[in-house]
């Protein structure tokens, strides 16, 4: 007849030391918080991403409308640069519209209205100058946003041109 083994060596081999379950949470904590560090970096990037397609977004879309209030233009565009920042004037019928920089941010206005609407925030440098080319007048718009990084790969950097009928 054979006996069965003494209870006290049968737990000793089918139980976990307490080291084992140390080690065990250990390595869950190490691979738990690098998955989290990861997640939390594309999350960064994501939304960075995200800011900076949307800040593209209305630098093209404050660019088409400048370009089409410049072709529009139906006398002498002329540029003031103030103590404030500069400011662009567009004729346009009997009525002028008006662009400022001033603050980091581009504002479009009727002259004949009090309100200045807001066209880009977060601009760095924005720059309007007059380019003849022959018997054209093109105007260029050399605009640089603030990145939402600090540490960027590529510059947010836009140029837009526009011709007018009417001399300089």
């Amino acid at each position: 007849m054979k006996l069965s083994p003494p209870i006290s060596s049968a737990r000793v081999r089918t139980g976990y030391l307490l080291l084992e379950c140390l080690v065990y949470i250990a390595v869950f904590a190490v691979i738990t918080g690098l998955g989290l560090t990861t997640f939390y970096l594309c999350w960064d990037n994501s939304k960075a991403l995200r800011l900076t397609t949307d800040d593209v977004a209305a630098a093209l879309r404050a660019g088409e409308r400048w370009r089409a209030d410049i072709r529009g233009t139906t006398g002498k565009i002329t540029v003031e640069h103030t103590a404030t920042g500069d400011l662009l004037r567009i004729p346009c019928g009997t009525n002028e519209i008006l662009y400022r920089f001033t603050d980091g941010k581009i504002r479009r206005q009727l002259a004949s209205s009090g309100f200045a609407e807001p066209v880009l925030n977060a601009v760095k440098a924005s720059q309007m100058v007059i380019d003849t080319r022959g018997t054209v007048t093109a105007w260029r718009w050399e605009l640089d946003l603030k990145p939402h990084r600090k540490v960027t790969h590529l510059p947010l950097q836009f140029t837009f041109e526009a011709a007018t009928k009417t001399a300089p």
